[in-house]
C-alpha cells in the first residue's frame, strides 16, 4: 500500500523502522530523530535554560538548533529587554550556529535563509512552525517541555497522523489570495482536526509562489492540524537556492504515493472563490466580504508570519497606489523580517505605503500575539492580516479582530470600513 509523503519523511526519521519493510502507520507512536529545532525568545531559552540546568544537560547538536528573537522585539520595557539578554547569552554561551536577531518573525527567517529543505524532520518551539510544511518537510511545533527533551536527546516522540488531502484547482480571481482559501478552510473544514496533516495540492498551489504557500502551511495550525505539507517542485528548489540553502538531490522524489491512503480528500474551485473574512472571535467564522461592508474598523493592521511577507506588502500596495487611509481608522505595517523591508524599499512598496498614510511598525510578531505596538483599546475594532482573532488576543477582551487577506485589509483602510477589494482593482 503507497504512503502519503508525511507517512514517507516520518518512517525515513523513525528509530528502527522505515518505509520499505516495517513502515509506521497512522495511529502509532514512534520515536524520530529531529533535523532542526527551532525556538524564539518566548518560547526558547527562558523556558529551556532552566530546565537544561536542572537536569545538567547541555544541547546535543548547536549545530541543528536555530533561535530567533521576535516576539519581545525591539523591547518596550526592561521585562522584555532582560528576556532578549537571556537569549542571546544563552545562544553565546551554548554556541548555537544560527541565531536572527532582530531580523524577522521565526518562520519566515528560517524560509529566507534557506533551513528548509524537501524531506526534513523539523521541531519548533511555535504552533506556527507549520508553515516549514511548505517546503516538503515535515515541522510541527512543540511545548517547553518537549522541545527541552529535543534540546537533550535530538529526538521526538510522534504519533502517525493521517492525512486530509485538500486540492485546489482553478486560478484565482482579482482580489483573492491564499489567505482566502485559508479562511474558507477554516469555515469548511473546521478547527479541529487533531493529529491530522493536511496536505495541499492542485494546480492553484503549484502556481504559487512560496510565500504564497507557506499561508496555506501556516494555518494548517488554525485548522488544528499537526501540520501542513505541500509536496516539492522546481519553485520550491529555486526558492531553497535563492534563500542560500541546498536542496537535497532527492528534493522531487518527496511526494505521495499515487496509491497513498488518506482519511478524507476534499477539492475546490479556486475560480468562484471570492475575497473572505472571519469574524470574532475564531477563523471559523468565516463569510465573503459582503457579508460585512457595514462593520466600521478603528484600525487596519497588515503583520505577522501569514499576513506582513514582501509578497503580502505588495498586495496592500496595489489597492493603496494613488489613494489614502481614512481619517476614520488607522493602518499598521510591521513587516514580517528585514529582508522583505529591504525588498518592500527597493521597488518603491513603501514609498506606496506611507504616502497612503501608512505608519511602519518594527520588524516581528508586534500585536499580533498581543505583544509591543499596535494593541487594541477597549471596544476597538479591528481588521487584520494575520491568523487568527481569538477573544483577547490582540487586546482587551472587548475588541474584536476580524481575520482577511492583505488586499481586504488595505481596502478596509482606504474606507475606514470593510470593503470588497475588487472595489479598487477591477
Amino acid at each position: 500500500m503507497g504512503q502519503t509523503l508525511v507517512e514517507k519523511i516520518i518512517n525515513a526519521k523513525a528509530i528502527g523502522r522505515s518505509s520499505v519493510g516495517n513502515p509506521a502507520k497512522p495511529g502509532e507512536i514512534v520515536t524520530c530523530t529531529v533535523d532542526l529545532a527551532m525556538f524564539h525568545d518566548s518560547s526558547g531559552p527562558r523556558r529551556v535554560a532552566p530546565r537544561l540546568e536542572a537536569l545538567g544537560a547541555k544541547v546535543w547538536d548547536p549545530t541543528r538548533v536555530v533561535v530567533v528573537t521576535d516576539h519581545f522585539v525591539p523591547a518596550v520595557d526592561i521585562a522584555a529587554a532582560n528576556i532578549l539578554k537571556l537569549t542571546r547569552d544563552w545562544v553565546r554561551d551554548n554556541k548555537i550556529a544560527h541565531f536572527y536577531d532582530m531580523e524577522g518573525i521565526c518562520h519566515v527567517v528560517l524560509a529566507e535563509n534557506g533551513h528548509l529543505t524537501p524531506g526534513l524532520f523539523a521541531a519548533g518551539g511555535d504552533s506556527h512552525s507549520t508553515t516549514g510544511g511548505a517546503f516538503g518537510c515535515y515541522m510541527a511545533g512543540y511545548g517547553a517541555t518537549e522541545m527541552t527533551g529535543i534540546m537533550v536527546t535530538g529526538e521526538i516522540w510522534v504519533k502517525v497522523p493521517e492525512t486530509i488531502r485538500v486540492t485546489w484547482s482553478g486560478k484565482f480571481g482579482t482580489g483573492v489570495a491564499a489567505k482566502d482559501i485559508m479562511l474558507h478552510l477554516c469555515a469548511e473544514l473546521g478547527m479541529d482536526n487533531s493529529f491530522k496533516v493536511v496536505e495541499y495540492d492542485g494546480d492553484t498551489v503549484t502556481d504559487m509562489d512560496m510565500s504564497e504557500r507557506m499561508v496555506l502551511t501556516n494555518m494548517a495550525a488554525e485548522l488544528g492540524a499537526e501540520t501542513g505539507i505541500i509536496a516539492a517542485d522546481a519553485t520550491t528548489v529555486a526558492a531553497i537556492k535563492t534563500a542560500g540553502g541546498t536542496p537535497p538531490e532527492d528534493a522531487l522524489e518527496w511526494r505521495s504515493d499515487t496509491d497513498a491512503t488518506y482519511v478524507a480528500e476534499h477539492k475546490f474551485d479556486a475560480a468562484v472563490l471570492g475575497p473572505m473574512v472571519a469574524a470574532p472571535h475564531a477563523p471559523a467564522n468565516t463569510k465573503p466580504v459582503g457579508a460585512f461592508e457595514d462593520i466600521a474598523v478603528d484600525q487596519c493592521y497588515i503583520g505577522a508570519c501569514t499576513g506582513a511577507k514582501y509578497g503580502d506588502l505588495k498586495m496592500a500596495a496595489e489597492v493603496l497606489d494613488g489613494r489614502s487611509v481614512a481619517k476614520s481608522t488607522r493602518l499598521l505595517v510591521a513587516p514580517a523580517s528585514t529582508k522583505a523591508t529591504a525588498q518592500a524599499a527597493a521597488d518603491g512598496t513603501l514609498a506606496i505605503l506611507t504616502k497612503a498614510g501608512a505608519i511602519m511598525m518594527p520588524t516581528g510578531c508586534g500585536a499580533c500575539p498581543g505583544m509591543g505596538a499596535g494593541i487594541l483599546a477597549e471596544n476597538e475594532v479591528c481588521i487584520s492580516s494575520t491568523n487568527r482573532n481569538f477573544q483577547g488576543r490582540m487586546g482587551p477582551a472587548s475588541s474584536e479582530v476580524y481575520l482577511a487577506s492583505p488586499y481586504s485589509v488595505a481596502a478596509a483602510a482606504v474606507t475606514g470600513r470593510i470593503t470588497d477589494p475588487r472595489t479598487f482593482l477591477t
